[in-house]
């Protein structure tokens, strides 16, 4: 859903992300990480909260909420707190999250990504240091649930934003780019099956000009197509409920894959609910201006910086630039090819179009396609220089992703594909092609421009498709003028 109102109403959607951070071990023990291992096996004492523990700050979780923060331009907070988020349920094995509320480490900052061609930027509110609960298995056993604290304790980043979006394409084009960032900077895998980045979307819909309406929770989207089911069915229920005189509740629910709809699961609490006060066992977390400096002289390229970086130096518009960062991958193939060939536009349209296609329907990422950027370039070389039409090097282009050859002269050989650029054989077949049309050639004279792309047509077809459409232009208007 891309339009601004639905049914007269506007739609308001908020993001809480949970990115599993990559460490080797976990935010408060020396547990390992790893996903699939068998039940209670990658504990510690301190994650089953056994008497006498006490919780030891995992730096390398910092040093990701400091990428992050520098990655989306926010303020890393010199001096943060951890907190108690009180709350009662099987799989916490404390009765509380250590998490931060008053104080988080990354506080502010923004995500920009585009909406068919329209630029927009969501607000960040916070990102904020804190562990994962275990994990409640209802499927083992005939007459009870079993408890699985493997994941209990390991670090996350939850990321907050502001409710700026205002459709289901938003949401989805947001959490796709917030996606890209956590991935490029390598803080997290974003493995959404395994659960290492997944998504919770608040809902609400309102009349123009009102109050924001009462928000919904849709918890733990872990696929980008299911975060678009699960919006777009939340936001028909909504309208449907008010427009039958029916009031919000809110709440937090769930997305069920098999309906389609969602479903509430309890009622939504608020921080009141969760008691928060600071960990008597942690003590502030203080980040040196030093340490700062020394992780922003590590970082990679941003996204946001090679794609400004492909604006200034190679011409492109934003677009295309920012369409061509949505990996690292994607960016450097880019470079090579445009390095290769000289035509940075070109090279982009193809990357955008063909090769983005092809890579979509097979599933494959960027790094495994069979056409090479230097294969790529050398296409675009014998475009450029007239050997073969754009027709002809989809052929070209076609040979070379199958595998039934490697180099792009060689398929232009074998299947002869090379254009027709001999002006006098060229215009032997213009001067045959409108004297066996002389209907046309009146039409054209009368006005008609259809007349003309006729015997264009008739030139290509009597040249089995090699002439050189933009040389037969030329030629064939020379010729009806004269």
């Amino acid at each position: 859903m891309t339009t601004a109102l639905i049914q007269g109403y506007e739609v308001v959607i908020g993001f809480e992300t949970h990115a599993q951070l990559a460490c080797a071990s976990k935010i408060f023990s020396r547990a390992p990480l790893g996903f699939g291992a068998a039940p209670n096996t990658q504990t510690a004492p301190v994650d089953c909260a056994l008497p006498g523990t006490l919780p030891v700050m995992n730096r390398q979780a910092v040093a990701c909420a400091i990428r992050l923060g520098l990655a989306l331009g926010s303020h890393v907070a010199p001096r943060s707190i951890f907190a108690r988020k009180n709350y009662f349920y099987p799989d916490l094995p404390k009765g509380y999250q250590i998490s931060q509320f008053e104080i988080p480490v990354v506080q502010g900052g923004e995500v920009s990504f585009f909406v068919d061609g329209e630029k927009k930027t969501v607000r960040l509110v916070r990102a904020h240091l804190e562990e994962d609960a275990g994990k409640s298995v209802h499927d083992q056993f005939p007459d009870a649930s079993g408890i699985d604290l493997n994941r209990a304790g390991t670090p996350l980043l939850e990321i907050v934003t502001e409710p700026d979006m205002r459709s289901t394409a938003e949401a989805v084009a947001y959490a796709k780019e917030l996606h890209k960032i956590v991935t490029w900077i390598g803080i997290c895998d974003g493995n959404m099956q395994e659960g290492n980045f997944r998504c919770d979307a608040n809902v609400s819909v309102r009349k123009p000009g009102q109050p924001f309406g009462t928000r919904r929770e849709i918890k733990n989207l872990n696929s980008f197509r299911y975060m678009q089911q699960a919006i777009d069915f939340e936001i028909r229920w909504q309208i449907e409920q008010l427009e039958d005189g029916h009031a919000i509740e809110q709440a937090t629910v769930l997305f069920d894959p098999a309906t389609g709809e969602t479903r509430a699961m309890r009622t939504k609490e608020d921080s009141a609910d969760y008691r928060y006060f600071p960990d008597p066992d942690l003590p502030p977390l203080v980040i040196a201006p030093e340490w700062i400096a020394q992780v922003k002289a590590d970082m990679p390229e941003l996204p946001r910086q090679m794609a400004e970086r492909f604006v200034r130096d190679w011409g492109l518009p934003e677009y295309d630039a920012t369409t061509l960062t949505q990996s690292q991958a994607m960016g450097a193939y880019f470079e090579e090819a445009a390095q290769a060939c000289g035509q940075a536009k070109l090279v982009s349209n193809w990357v955008m179009g063909e090769i983005s296609r092809r890579l979509n329907t097979e599933e494959i990422g960027i790094e495994a396609a069979p056409v090479r950027p230097a294969q790529l370039a050398a296409l675009i070389g014998r475009i450029r220089d007239g050997t073969i039409s754009n027709n002809a090097a989809k052929q070209v282009f076609e040979a070379l992703w199958s595998g039934q050859a490697s180099e792009v002269d060689a398929v232009i050989e074998a299947k002869g594909l090379k254009q027709m650029n001999d002006s006098g054989a060229l215009e032997k077949i213009i001067d045959e092609v409108i004297a066996a049309n002389p209907a046309n050639v009146e039409q054209y004279k009368a006005g008609k421009d259809k007349a003309f792309n006729a015997l264009v047509g008739q030139v290509m077809k009597a040249s089995k498709g090699k002439a050189n459409p933009q040389q037969v232009n030329e030629l064939l208007k020379a010729k009806l003028a004269g």
